[in-house]
């Protein structure tokens, strides 16, 4: 019986789909750790995770496990162990599972027993339960293997416990939500490891993935609830754990040196950091060679140019300014301020020609007519038009720029300011950009590539937000105030609560009456906006799925 186990956690990240890179990096992280005697990879990494509907084609699934076969024959080397995630097919049934790769073969496979489907997680349609898992033998020590979900009941630890495991290993694919961290580490694994007195191995990824972001942040619990250790968040790591089996009492328990314990972003820098890695990693895995946005001196703007810069470098951030008749010298300046700060090239196209051409073209239609937001919405689509353009001519993706607060009440021009290929800001309040561009202005991300200074005039947060589409036009014409505008969308999105109980929170009722209606009828524009990161537990398109055409109302 061994009495020192290596077992080394790789906190990686994954690109969905593609095996042969998947399997790659794996392989690097063995020649890494050639020391240790297990190495532990997060769910589904082989595969890519959560790979939709490529988990359909028969094809991926062949390759998956030929793929699997093949990392297998690696380990007859003598070299480590390794527990990979990919999938399996059992009795015609699919399971997403874990398999021990040991001494040339596949020594041992457990399958998810708790599939999620909730949220953003949407495994039954996929996947089939396996059975309770048993724990695997492994170098003398017995080691339950639960997948994510299976810890956040209590079934899958009771059951291995009671069949003699002495260690958890939790593989996972947990997507970042704001307060995750604390709800993963205090809420979850530390109640599984206090529960049955066994030492809990969280291993998560981390990166990007289309609307979700992964934010690393692995750990170690012990069997009293201690952290033993904590793996940083937002970055690749490669953590080699030593444990030793020791006598406690009367009792032998597997226990693990303490290691460094790395402190997590707190907030708003976690938001901001969730921002970086989606846009950094949806614009290098997509193969753009960088963006472009339009900069009109407004936070929104300003701020996803410091994301830009901070995802992928000055270098790769293009922003352009697109004045109109409208707009005043004060955004000019701080457009070109903000460009500075950042040290990005920008560009200015004026769009007055164009405005000019659609209402000679548009005159004989539109004779007798007042002037209304028609033409405000031409500026914001011949604006979406110009920069699409840009970004058809010269390859960089266009980011979108519009917050959750917009978007929630229709207050965006769809072919206008909605077009682009990614927005950062999709799940970001209109208060929450005002918290992390304070926050960015004063502090660097640890992920960040844009410079240590601030990277945006201070007038652009202070002064009254406006689109900038008529004379002396300001956001408060048209929307409540933002702190009270996010405040009722708040309970009515993320809570879905009724307009009654917000209006006995203190809310004027004809308010939060008006604000449910535009939340309802902009589903339609929600449906056609890009994909942008999840922050919140109600993100628009994998969340909060509603209709386009109903008619029921809480007001």
């Amino acid at each position: 019986m061994a009495d020192t186990i290596k077992i080394t956690l790789a906190q990686l990240n994954q690109q969905v789909g593609d095996l042969a890179a998947n399997a790659a990096a794996m392989l690097a992280v063995r020649e890494k750790a050639r020391d240790s005697d297990l190495i532990v990879y997060p769910e589904l990494q082989l595969i890519g995770y959560p790979p939709e509907d490529l988990i359909m084609k028969p094809a991926l699934i062949e390759r998956a496990a030929a793929e699997l076969q093949r990392l297998a024959k690696v380990t007859a080397d003598g070299g480590p162990a390794m527990l990979v995630g990919s999938v399996f097919v059992r009795d015609g049934a699919l399971h997403n599972g874990v398999a021990l790769l040991e001494g040339g073969r596949i020594a041992a496979t457990r399958f998810k027993y708790e599939l999620p489907n909730y949220g953003t997680f949407d495994e039954k349609r996929y996947f089939m339960p396996g059975p309770l898992p048993e724990p695997v033998l492994f170098k003398g020590a017995m080691i339950g293997l639960p997948i994510c979900e299976d810890i956040w009941q209590p079934d899958v630890c009771r059951h291995l416990a009671e069949q003699g495991a002495e260690i958890f290993i939790c593989v996972n694919g947990s997507p970042y939500e704001i307060d995750k961290d604390v709800l993963r580490i205090d809420g979850v694994a530390k109640r599984r490891a206090i529960d049955t007195g066994i030492p809990l191995v969280y291993l998560n990824r981390v990166g990007g993935q289309d609307e979700i972001v992964f934010d690393g942040a692995s750990f170690v619990v012990g069997p009293e609830g201690a952290l033993w250790v904590q793996m940083p968040d937002w970055e690749e790591s490669i953590v080699t754990t030593v444990w030793t089996k020791s006598e406690f009492g009367s009792v032998h328990r597997w226990h693990c040196e303490s290691g460094v314990v790395h402190d997590l972003a707190e907030h708003p820098e976690d938001i901001y950091c969730a921002m970086v890695l989606a846009l950094r990693d949806y614009v290098n895995k997509n193969r753009f060679p960088g963006v472009v946005l339009g900069l009109s001196g407004g936070i929104d703007s300003a701020i996803c140019a410091a994301i830009a810069v901070d995802a992928l470098g000055a270098d790769r951030v293009w922003c352009v300014m697109l004045p109109s008749i409208y707009t005043s010298q004060e955004s000019l300046d701080d457009a070109e301020g903000c460009a500075r700060m950042l040290g990005v090239k920008l560009d200015t196209v004026p769009i007055n020609p164009a405005v000019l051409g659609f209402e000679e073209m548009l005159a004989p239609v539109f004779a007798g007519k007042q002037a209304d937001t028609t033409e405000e919405n031409i500026q914001s689509r011949i604006r979406g038009v110009t920069l699409m353009a840009l970004s058809n001519k010269f390859g960089p993706m266009l980011v979108t720029t519009g917050n959750k607060s917009e978007m929630s009440v229709g207050y965006a021009t769809i072919y206008g300011d909605m077009n682009g290929g990614y927005n950062p800001l999709k799940d970001a309040y209109k208060t929450t950009v005002f918290a992390v561009s304070q926050w960015r202005n004063g502090k660097r991300p640890k992920i960040g590539l844009g410079p240590d200074g601030p990277v945006m005039p201070e007038r652009i947060i202070t002064k009254p937000p406006s689109a900038e589409l008529r004379p002396d036009q300001k956001d408060s014409d048209s929307l409540p105030p933002y702190d009270v505008l996010d405040a009722i969308l708040t309970g009515l999105v993320e809570n879905e609560k009724s307009v009654d109980q917000i209006v006995a929170e203190g809310f004027d009722r004809a308010t939060v009456v008006r604000i449910e209606r535009l939340l309802h009828i902009a589903e339609y524009k929600r449906r056609q906006a890009p994909p942008g990161v999840k922050l919140g537990s109600r993100n628009y398109g994998r969340d909060r799925r509603y209709p386009i055409t109903h008619g029921f109302r809480t007001g």
